[in-house]
């Protein structure tokens, strides 16, 4: 069977989702994403312009370990990174307002 190959950001979300069941890694996309937010924030107030190089390895790098560690497979950032990079910011605020649409996510079988 093909690869499946998204042509929208409406198609892609619900495979985004769930790529993203496990709940450590929901929450260390969070982090990520919050401490990118907070580190801008202060970046332009401070104008310490150097520091925006954290950005992606904060970002990414908390997402990353979720992934790798507790979801256990690979960040669909390196096959869609511009809707993966869009659906991070969804998450987030989803999340933060309860609003998440938890019937994406992969139930593991009972053994």
């Amino acid at each position: 069977m093909g690869e499946q190959r998204f042509t929208s950001f409406k198609a892609f979300y619900p495979f985004y989702l769930s790529q993203h069941s496990n709940k450590v890694c929901r929450v260390l996309h969070y982090i990520g994403s919050s401490l990118v937010l907070c580190i801008m924030a202060y970046t332009f107030a401070t104008s310490q312009y150097g520091l925006l190089w954290l950005l992606p390895v904060i970002g990414y790098g908390f997402a990353w370990v979720g992934h790798f560690f507790y979801e256990h497979n690979k960040p669909a950032t390196f096959k869609y990174p511009l809707y993966s990079f869009l659906a991070d910011w969804v998450m987030l605020v989803q999340g933060v307002t309860g609003t998440l649409p938890k019937e994406h996510f992969y139930k593991t079988p009972v053994k």
